[in-house]
């Protein structure tokens, strides 16, 4: 089978030849460029520019190399973008490591931090010494909001303005046909299964704007002013999805939505707030990305404990979600595949990163590989992946061990 026929059997609950595998297909499975730098150096791979894919994270782009190293068979779209050297400026890794980040990226360097600026000149964001990624300092709405000029203050918030490739690569008048080609392109030059990240996040972005505790708060205090910012937001949602996949829905497989809806310990909100609020919006912007792109599946990305919110999910049209955070309350892999195995894809599951990758032994990180990809593999609908990105601190031998025993364990009699 081909990585692309792979994946969408994975994804249409059948049994493949083996399990797919993913590493770095999106943001959320991904690793930290420090890891990474550590990791080719393991593999004895010859050295090769690290080039910060995701800034705010510090994730890098995991180069051809390794992915065939590791039989991955997944990619971000984001990959057929940002080819030439003028796309990159050059920086440092907080251990010294030369690496490359997106060109676009405002960064200054200010008394004992980095930080990131917004068109406007704002700090939006920063970087601390001895900090490994970028935080949000600036929440637009934190103060007061201001719904009529919504857009106007996205750009003013870092989940929004420190972009992947594409990024700023495709803005302007005849941007669409940029993001087109490279899509198409990138399709032409692969056979894995392409995952178009969107976003759409609707908890999220209240979070982002107004800040986590104020939107709780709106949540549950303002509910007529929080379904009146929702609405607002879905209309801009709906509207950059319309052109979104109308470039490159044709040449793609999976589009990615994103909400943590989800703590360690269980959901942030509950079932009955999930379903006022979130439910509904989420079956409208799915149900018109089918529309513009029929084939297309649908992925969210969700972190937490969000066992009680699967139903209403998977009744919103969701085909799979990830990072299947284990080690939160009600997330024990055995009891989502009995439950929920046959109506939703786990894409992710496989590895727990919260302990176990950071800090076991090789020979647990395989054998509790083994055990997940085992209870998670039946019937399809299970794409391996560790539970998020692969952090700073990882050691390679346990990367290697991890995929290695991913690979081994996936393989169908």
């Amino acid at each position: 089978m081909t990585a692309r026929q792979r994946v969408l059997a994975a994804l249409n609950h059948q049994e493949a030849d083996r399990v797919p595998l993913d590493l770095s297909g999106h943001r959320s499975s991904g690793i930290a460029a420090l890891a990474y730098a550590r990791l080719r150096r393991h593999l004895g791979l010859p050295p090769r520019p690290i080039r910060v894919y995701d800034p705010v994270q510090q994730l890098a782009i995991v180069d051809d190399d390794v992915l065939a190293r590791f039989h991955i068979d997944a990619l971000e779209m984001g990959r057929g973008f940002a080819l030439d050297d003028r796309d990159w400026q050059e920086w440092t890794l907080p251990d010294g490591t030369p690496c490359l980040m997106p060109a676009w990226v405002k960064l200054r360097r200010e008394s004992g931090r980095w930080v990131v600026l917004s068109d406007s000149g704002r700090v939006i964001a920063q970087m601390p010494d001895g900090v490994l990624y970028f935080e949000q300092v600036y929440w637009p709405f934190a103060e007061q909001d201001d719904l009529a000029h919504l857009g106007d203050h996205l750009a003013e918030s870092m989940w929004n303005v420190v972009a992947s490739p594409p990024g700023p690569l495709v803005a302007g008048p005849d941007g669409a046909g940029r993001l087109a080609e490279g899509a198409r392109c990138l399709r032409e030059r692969t056979d894995r299964a392409i995952i178009a990240l969107f976003g759409g996040n609707l908890l999220e972005q209240g979070q982002m704007l107004y800040r986590n505790d104020n939107f709780l708060m709106l949540l549950a205090g303002d509910p007529r002013r929080a379904h009146q910012f929702l609405d607002v937001l879905v209309e801009l949602h709906l509207a950059n999805l319309e052109s979104f996949l109308g470039a490159v829905g044709a040449h793609v497989d999976i589009v990615l939505f994103g909400d943590d809806l989800g703590s360690q310990r269980g959901p942030q909100v509950s079932p009955a707030m999930y379903r006022e609020f979130f439910q509904p919006r989420e079956r409208l912007m799915w149900q018109r990305a089918r529309q513009l792109a029929p084939h297309i599946k649908i992925m969210l990305h969700c972190c937490g404990g969000v066992r009680e919110l699967l139903p209403g999910l998977i009744e919103a049209g969701l085909d799979t979600i990830n990072p299947v955070q284990i080690s939160c309350r009600g997330m024990e892999a055995a009891g989502l595949k009995r439950d929920f195995g046959t109506r939703l894809t786990f894409w992710g599951g496989g590895c727990d990163t919260r302990e176990l990758l950071a800090r076991g032994s090789v020979e647990q990180v395989r054998a509790h590989v083994q055990q997940q990809v085992q209870i998670l593999k039946p019937g399809g609908g299970f794409v391996f992946q560790q539970v998020h990105n692969i952090m700073a601190d990882v050691p390679p031998e346990n990367i290697a061990a991890m995929l290695d025993a991913a690979l081994a364990a996936g393989r169908y009699e």
